[in-house]
């Protein structure tokens, strides 16, 4: 059975503001306090999983055992059919430079890659989102969303961050990265793992 949250305190085990003031939204209406890992001066932990479940657990249990609070951890990235499901897990390492991550870099290397196989059109691809509801007692609790669409080229927009602007979700003919941000958060990878979330642990 689910374990219900009943604090009225969580920690985002993120440095992510606009992650922070999503979640902290989401939750207003139940009564819960969201603060965020940078508040409470957290390190971010070494990802060194090859799943986002794994990923999410990493941040979630560290951040729940460093402050006696439960901790909310999100992971989530790309995935490109026809490139074998990459980048994954290491969407946000494609992007990393030395001065630090080029989303625009990112995308044109994708794009690149999908031109270089002669990869056959529409070019699936899903953005997936997994959250850890950790507590200090090593209990957890995992949810998943994901969004399905293809990317397109060029890249459209300049809302969301990341892959937005070339991710075409399906049933709709403009990127997430011309969507309104509330639209997006309104029918994202994020937002249905969130009513999962919210089903399970706190309505």
């Amino acid at each position: 059975m689910t374990r219900r949250f009943s604090g009225k305190q969580l920690l985002v085990a993120s440095h992510n503001k606009g992650k922070l003031e999503e979640i902290a939204r989401l939750l207003i209406a139940y009564g819960v306090d969201a603060i965020s890992a940078a508040d409470m001066g957290l390190p971010e932990p070494a990802e060194t999983e090859d799943s986002f479940v794994g990923n999410a657990r990493i941040k979630a249990h560290a951040a729940a055992k460093a402050t006696g609070l439960p901790a909310l951890s999100d992971d989530s990235g790309i995935e490109v059919e026809a490139l074998d499901n990459a980048p994954g897990v290491y969407t946000a390492d494609w992007a990393e430079t030395s001065h630090g991550r080029d989303f625009v870099m990112a995308m044109t290397k994708t794009w690149g890659l999908l031109e270089a196989s002669q990869a056959p059109f529409p070019r699936k691809a899903r953005f997936c989102c997994t959250l850890v509801l950790a507590w200090p007692d090593g209990h957890d609790e995992v949810f998943t969303g994901t969004m399905e669409g293809q990317v397109v080229w060029p890249m459209r927009g300049n809302h969301g961050h990341g892959y937005d602007p070339i991710f075409q979700p399906d049933g709709f003919d403009i990127t997430f990265g011309e969507m309104d941000r509330w639209q997006k958060n309104e029918i994202s990878h994020r937002a249905y793992a969130f009513r999962k979330l919210v089903a399970g642990c706190f309505a």
